[in-house]
């Protein structure tokens, strides 16, 4: 098995080695050519699992729906909550021939702009935005217009990919005739056996984290999990050895929400995601050792020997990793038959255990790494360092 030399020199979270050796499963659809791109940069090998659809805008009875009615009446605030949502509005109005009244309504409105992003897009169209919360939050939006006295007024909210009920709800309760625009509404994506394949590799450790973009594709994937009965054993895996990584809170709800630990980027963009991966996972997901006077690094689906980084298939890593849980002491054959993946045969078990015992030390290389003990099994030839 060919052996990549790992290189330094660079910090952590852009080093080209970064994420080598470990599995990040990406279930975006917009943007996910560049941001698996992002994680592959870093060495990290993706497994793509789309799991939403956008609803082509032209085709959005609702969206034009919710046009309509924005234009029946001036209004006096319009919430813009994606910069992406705002141009595909605009886009879609002039499919439509809406485009000059849209504009027109939108300039004599107060125009809230969650982010930089959306405000950029707002004054790409030749249109003023009135202010721009400095958390980049619907929330703080929200408390922005909540502190006004809404009775009477109309508002128009620019949805991005789900319904922001709670946001809507709050400022029906104030007084406000509020208007949804579903911009970019999401379905689930066609072919989901990509998703139910990252579900499986998820709940089996196959996968070291799993980056989420939207809270559309986290419902989606508990949403998939759940019509195979594997919804408890998804969050439970969450909530273990694999990283939810979300690339901002309002993605992050539906998991935090239900106590599963994630992790956040300090700002919501992909890059950031990708760069907090490649801190987190070599950080939290990596053991140190020295076995047979060779330093090892053990990561998701490889190991690093002397430097090197060494592809392991799932077998040896499966048992490198049941040795390494007790470094130095042996391991029963009947131990590591347990975690050998796939079901074994009791009377192909022993065999099943050699050969994956064969396969790793052929990998690992140098020799002395990983001793057999006569009748008893097998055990790593170490001083334990540090397990993280």
């Amino acid at each position: 098995m060919s052996a990549a030399p790992l290189e330094g020199g660079s910090s952590p979270e852009t080093a080209p080695d970064a994420l080598a050796g470990f599995t990040v499963g990406v279930t975006a659809t917009r943007r996910r050519e560049e941001f698996g791109a992002l994680l592959e940069r870093r060495g990290a090998r993706v497994v793509s699992a789309p799991a939403i659809r956008l609803v082509p805008l032209a085709e959005d009875s609702d969206l034009l729906a919710a046009t309509r009615e924005s234009l029946r009446a001036p209004l006096d605030e319009v919430v813009v909550t994606t910069g992406v949502g705002f141009r595909g509005w605009m886009a879609a109005a002039e499919g439509w021939g809406l485009s000059a009244d849209l504009s027109e309504h939108l300039s004599k409105a107060r125009l809230l702009t969650r982010g930089p992003k959306a405000r950029g897009a707002v004054r790409a169209a030749g249109l003023n935005d009135h202010w721009t919360p400095s958390t980049e939050s619907c929330s703080e939006v929200k408390e922005y217009l909540l502190e006004q006295d809404l009775r009477g007024r109309r508002i128009a909210v620019q949805q991005h990919g789900e319904p922001l009920k709670e946001f809507v709800d709050d400022l029906r309760v104030a007084g406000a005739e509020v208007i949804e625009i579903p911009v970019y509404r999401w379905l689930p994506y066609r072919d989901i056996s990509p998703l139910r394949r990252l579900i499986s590799q998820t709940i089996s450790g196959s996968v070291d984290a799993v980056a989420f973009t939207s809270a559309p594709a986290v419902h989606a994937m508990l949403g998939a999990a759940r019509a195979e009965g594997l919804e408890e054993a998804l969050l439970a895996a969450f909530g273990g050895p694999v990283v939810a990584a979300c690339v901002g809170p309002v993605t992050a709800d539906p998991l935090t929400s239900r106590g599963v630990p994630t992790l956040q980027p300090d700002r919501s963009r992909l890059g950031a995601l990708a760069r907090a991966l490649a801190r987190h996972l070599p950080e939290h997901g990596v053991t140190r050792l020295t076995a047979g006077e060779h330093r090892l690094e053990i990561r998701g689906h490889a190991v690093v020997v002397d430097g090197e980084l060494r592809p392991l298939p799932p077998a040896p890593m499966a048992v490198l990793k049941r040795l390494a849980d007790k470094p130095g002491h042996v391991v029963s054959r009947a131990d590591l038959r347990t975690v050998l993946p796939g079901s074994v045969a009791r009377d192909s078990a022993e065999h099943a255990v050699e050969m994956a015992i064969t396969r790793l030390r052929r990998a690992l290389g140098p020799g002395g790494i990983v001793e057999t003990v006569v009748k008893r099994g097998y055990r790593l030839a170490c001083l334990y360092e540090t397990g993280l």
